[in-house]
């Protein structure tokens, strides 16, 4: 009976055994096919985000919809996508995110900027999988309130050869870990990313080249429609800080061979906050005028020819020659605060440069128009002073020797003579008003250069006078003098040589034009000194110009013994 009842177990167990594996066959068939169909519908998901990222142009909107894609596909709570630097460092310059509430990353405070796990994968560029981040070596843990995070699934995103960033995902759904299958379709994603990104790169590059191309035409459309040069330099300054997203944009324009003047900053509002930004880079400015060629720094607090000014705020900072047909005439200035370093390493330094090179030309063009305006102006001075003189005054010296000669028919009617006679001191001081009214139209008040302004003005006194005038600048009188002293200092220097010409028969005069925190102008002559009752309104003239400016005018003269005019007035 005992082996009769062993049998016929073994003949049951024989019998349960072909249905125990066709089932773990069939469950095994099933997961097959579960895990085809999760694949079709993986890469039905890859394929919509890739056409999905296809439609953004934008550079930021790719980006978000990378991390969202990411979280999709792998079934992550948590996605982020660090971009890299383009320091030495290799170190994240953004971080953004997927599935954290704006709450949680305000409690979490600073993105990390690629150090421990996070920086590992920088190193080593690889796909990395793990079951726990917290067993991880490298792993730092995790700042207060941030969310729990265990499993881990990171992959580097290229741009052709350049690992553009990192894709990190967290928490796979379920509480599982990431699997083989995570892996293949994120790096997938990762690979379209890639094309995606660089396409979205080269439209932002294409929209930047844009954006310089408009600021340049719209330089030229305001010179043709403006003489006034200042505004253009400052819509110049004004249109590269905005293109190029700067804090700070300045004009440095060659004043004489060892000379620079900022002439006009846009980004007041971060000069009133650190006065030394306004002459950040003036060490620098000067190389890029000297040398031709542009400059890039990447922080001006490193960079010893910054001399240290300017840069508790600033951080990089970008020059660009302004190149015309006689050389460079001065430097765009370019700087960045520390903060927005990113802004400046999306601009490419050509570009400002071309837009510098195309400003520059437009304000020579500008500028010789001005001077061809300027020249007919004086062209009709001077015919004014031609007819004047030639016309005018000899017909008045006619009037006055035929009056002179109708006074000695009338000796024996001393009322009438004394009547002819005041007529002809009155033609004599008419005829002295004209030829000051000539003097002063031949002179060049209009020139916005103060040494030539005044070199001209001791050329025109020296054909009146027979003798030249001496005349001698101390210190930087071309960047000192500004656009508002500049006209009233070659009025005063011009009423000043036509007293000497009209009253001082003098044999020498110097003239002396001083620059340091006072504009001092000084004009003396070995003349007969001024008369008891000589009308001063010229004199006063020059004292109001004076007070205008906040400065003062002192004359000091002796019969006999000379004149001296000592004009003062602050420099800024």
């Amino acid at each position: 009976m005992t082996s009769t009842r062993g049998a016929d177990e073994r003949a049951d167990e024989a019998a349960v055994a072909p249905r125990t594996g066709l089932g773990s066959l069939l469950r095994e068939v099933l997961e097959r096919v579960d895990e085809v169909v999760d694949d079709q519908h993986r890469l039905q998901l890859l394929l919509d985000a890739v056409v999905g990222l296809a439609s953004d142009l934008s550079l930021d909107g790719v980006l978000d919809r990378i991390v969202a894609v990411a979280c999709d596909l792998s079934g992550a709570r948590y996605a982020a996508l660090g971009v890299l630097g383009a320091q030495s460092d290799r170190r994240l310059q953004a971080f953004i995110t997927h599935g954290l509430t704006e709450q949680q990353r305000e409690l979490i405070g600073n993105p990390p900027r690629g150090r421990g796990l996070l920086g590992k994968i920088i190193d080593r560029p690889q796909p990395l999988r793990l079951h726990d981040i917290a067993e991880d070596p490298t792993s730092f843990g995790f700042p207060p309130d941030h969310p729990p995070m265990r499993s881990f699934l990171g992959v580097p995103l290229r741009v052709r050869d350049r690992v553009f960033g990192n894709l990190y995902l967290t928490e796979k759904a379920g509480g599982g870990d990431f699997t083989e299958g995570d892996e293949s379709v994120v790096v997938a994603l990762a690979a379209a990313a890639g094309v995606m990104i660089e396409n979205a790169q080269l439209y932002e590059e294409g929209s930047r080249r844009e954006r310089w191309l408009s600021a340049t035409a719209e330089i030229a459309s305001l010179i043709s429609s403006s003489g006034d040069s200042e505004a253009v330099l400052q819509t110049i300054a004004d249109r590269a800080r905005e293109v190029a997203k700067a804090d700070l944009a300045t004009v440095v324009l060659r004043r004489s061979s060892d000379e620079l003047e900022r002439v006009v900053t846009s980004g007041v509002e971060l000069a009133e906050r650190d006065p030394g930004a306004l002459v950040v880079g003036a060490s620098l400015a000067g190389y890029v005028v000297t040398t031709g060629e542009a400059l890039v720094v990447s922080d001006l607090a490193e960079d010893p020819r910054s001399e240290g000014r300017g840069t508790r705020l600033l951080g990089p900072a970008m020059l660009v020659p302004l190149r015309q047909d006689d050389g460079v005439q001065g430097a765009l200035c370019l700087a960045w605060t520390r903060e927005k370093a990113p802004l400046f390493q999306e601009v490419d330094v050509s570009l400002p440069g071309q837009f510098a090179e195309q400003a520059a030309l437009a304000l020579q063009v500008a500028r010789a128009r001005t001077d061809q305006q300027r020249l007919l102006v004086f062209e009709d001075r001077d015919r004014i002073g031609r007819d004047l003189h030639d016309l005018v005054i000899q017909r008045l010296f006619a009037v006055g020797l035929s009056l002179e000669n109708t006074s000695r028919m009338l000796a024996d009617r001393p009322e009438m003579a004394e009547r002819v006679a005041g007529a002809v001191d009155d033609l004599d001081s008419t005829i002295k008003d004209i030829r000051r009214s000539i003097f002063a139209l031949s002179s060049a008040q209009e020139s916005g250069d103060v040494r030539s302004a005044a070199l001209d003005l001791v050329e025109r006194a020296e054909r009146m006078l027979k003798f030249r005038p001496t005349l001698r600048f101390v210190g930087p009188v071309g960047s000192t003098v500004s656009a508002r002293v500049a006209p009233h200092l070659t009025a005063v220097l011009a009423e000043a040589l036509s007293n000497v010409v009209k009253h001082a028969g003098a044999r020498s005069v110097d003239v002396l034009i001083e620059a340091a925190n006072d504009i001092t102008l000084t004009v003396r002559d070995d003349g007969r000194g001024l008369p008891r009752d000589a009308t001063h309104s010229g004199l006063a003239n020059i004292a109001e110009r004076a007070e205008q400016l906040g400065g003062d005018c002192t004359v000091e003269s002796t019969p006999g013994g000379g004149t001296e005019v000592v004009w003062r007035v602050p420099a800024r």
